[in-house]
């Protein structure tokens, strides 16, 4: 039983760390130009950046076969540089799972940016400060408790993505299967004491890192 849960237990982690990274550091830059660059192109691309949160995610995964496929430049490309395509590969569930955390990890950092008083950013502004200082001096200390709840949101969402990791990674054990589409396999082969143990251990994992982060928040 270890050796089956083993596996999709550890490339969910790796996928879900990766994807959050991924994730984040497109996040907070795009919740700082939300916040500081209001206009209707910003409000637009806001807007794009929620399609993953309200689309099925069978349809996102639908688009990023089309984006990452060989009949699209960016599949085409990736497969001259590196020698194999993208699809199928934990690669892809990565880029998956980055997709599907975003909204959430973007919504709580803007909340948190927009939060903060404009005196402040203002008053730093005329002691000379440029817009890079003001951010990581003043917008992130202040808006730390939206930063790290975005980066959690974002990896649980990372660590349980099913719909559009089994469109572009598929299901091939020992390879692309994370714990999520283990589950699902097991529950479709009716092996359900295998299922009952992977999602007490998926759910124990991820109730785990909430509660770890709550804690360390309020200690803070």
């Amino acid at each position: 039983m270890i050796d089956l849960i083993g596996f999709p237990l550890f490339l969910s982690l790796q996928v879900a760390v990766i994807a959050t990274g991924i994730a984040f550091a497109v996040g907070v830059v795009f919740a700082w130009l939300v916040t500081v660059h209001k206009n209707k192109w910003t409000e637009l691309l806001s807007l794009l950046m929620m399609l993953p949160l309200v689309l099925p995610p069978t349809v996102v995964g639908y688009y990023l076969l089309l984006t990452l496929g060989t009949n699209s430049w960016i599949g085409r490309t990736a497969e001259r540089i590196t020698g194999s395509t993208i699809l199928f590969t934990w690669q892809a569930a990565v880029i998956a799972a980055s997709i599907a955390a975003l909204p959430l990890i973007i919504r709580p950092m803007q909340a948190a940016f927009e939060s903060i008083h404009k005196g402040s950013l203002e008053a730093a502004q005329l002691d000379g400060a440029n817009q890079w200082q003001i951010f990581y001096k003043i917008m992130v200390p202040l808006a730390y408790r939206g930063i790290i709840a975005g980066i959690v949101l974002g990896f649980a969402r990372a660590m349980g993505e099913f719909g559009a990791t089994i469109m572009v990674a598929g299901n091939i054990p020992g390879r692309t299967q994370t714990l999520s589409i283990a589950i699902y396999d097991a529950v479709q082969a009716n092996r359900m004491e295998e299922a009952h143990i992977m999602v007490l251990v998926l759910s124990i994992t991820t109730i785990s890192i909430l509660l770890l982060t709550t804690m360390v928040l309020k200690a803070k």
